[in-house]
């Protein structure tokens, strides 16, 4: 009986754990914020990659009355793999514990850090304590995020240049970061084609690293009139105002990088209807690059399926939704589509050819 009470007890500790791992994981990306805030990353790799606490101080902004704090928080850096943490022998370096950059980190010295510091503002994070209070609401409401805000983030955006600012950088780094990656692992869907045109590309970050690549490709970028107000000049891709719920220039392929996702199934059939009407047919090389997630492909273990079923959660604040392949065809099949392919060679992302 008490071998049984005693595996009672134990069962009810681990439930207990595992509820309160999950309960508290919004510390680890308070503490990624803070390591983002203080540039810790840049801290350390000022010192070559590896410091103590004592030699990242002197590259931080911080109250000397909080030094006993930045140990803790770094503990939690490093059990959380931002960092790694290395315990010297007591004669080393005063027995300070050695903090080392990790593959996570690097990230954060520049290609990340913007997305980052744009997921984890404030103005994006608050609207999810009322998710609960969205769920009860019926459809059609408003958005999460308009629900706190009390406007879509794209009016908030136009009105607010600083806020703008955050989710511009943030969506340009991705877009430059995901292409790189894209166009190593799978230079052949950009091989062969003329000319590209990134639908709702921003400030042109996905259409200039193509161009980079490939400069024989006539890139251009369509956008809304106040994003393309903000587009850097002098950078070979061509910059055009307008709408695509309404037409699309011509291209031998037409790009759309993490758009699908922020609309319902039938707007979602509408832009790839104009898509269809841009580009010449399949054997002429026409073909709609899709860069988005489709739910269950690509890696099978915890991590990349949490992070799948995170994101599709995560994009509800403005009505998005990922979908899975069943749902990406019925897309593709009702906007005219004959054929796709699902390549998912971008860790939780995949790259999708749609041929008409």
């Amino acid at each position: 009986m008490e071998l049984t009470n005693n595996s009672t007890d134990q069962g009810l500790l681990d439930a207990q754990l595992e509820l309160w791992h999950n309960t508290f994981a919004f510390m680890k990306s308070m503490a990624l914020k803070s390591a983002v805030d203080l540039r810790i990353a840049d801290a350390i790799h000022l010192h070559g990659g590896a410091a103590t606490l004592p030699q990242i101080l002197t590259k931080v902004d911080l109250h000397p009355s909080k030094i006993p704090s930045l140990r803790r928080l770094m503990r939690v850096l490093a059990t959380t793999n931002v960092f790694s943490m290395q315990h010297p022998s007591p004669s080393a370096d005063g027995g300070e514990p050695v903090y080392a950059l990790t593959p996570v980190s690097r990230l954060l010295l520049g290609s990340q850090t913007p997305l980052t510091a744009m997921v984890l503002d404030p103005i994006i994070v608050s609207p999810f304590f009322e998710l609960g209070t969205w769920f009860q609401h019926e459809l059609p409401d408003p958005c999460i995020f308009k629900q706190t805000h009390g406007r879509p983030i794209w009016e908030m955006t136009k009105q607010d240049a600083t806020f703008d600012a955050l989710v511009n950088d943030g969506l340009a780094s991705d877009s430059q970061f995901i292409m790189e990656v894209a166009i190593k692992q799978c230079a052949e869907v950009f091989q062969g084609i003329s000319s590209v045109v990134d639908v709702g590309g921003g400030i042109g970050a996905a259409a200039q690293a193509i161009s980079k690549a490939f400069p024989h490709v006539k890139c251009s970028v369509l956008d809304l009139e106040h994003v393309i107000a903000k587009a850097p000049a002098d950078t070979g891709v061509q910059f055009i105002t307008g709408d695509m719920f309404e037409s699309i220039p011509p291209a031998n392929a037409v790009l759309l990088k993490s758009v699908l996702h922020d609309w319902d199934h039938d707007d979602c059939v509408k832009i790839l209807k104009n898509c269809k009407k841009a580009i010449p047919p399949r054997e002429a090389g026409g073909k709609v690059i899709i860069i988005n997630m489709v739910i269950g492909a690509g890696p099978s273990d915890l991590k990349h399926k949490e992070m799948q079923a995170m994101f599709d959660i995560y994009i509800m604040f403005i009505n998005g939704m990922e979908r899975d392949e069943q749902e990406w065809k019925k897309i593709f099949s009702e906007a005219g589509f004959s054929d796709y392919r699902i390549m998912p060679v971008l860790g939780v992302r995949s790259i999708i050819e749609v041929y008409p």
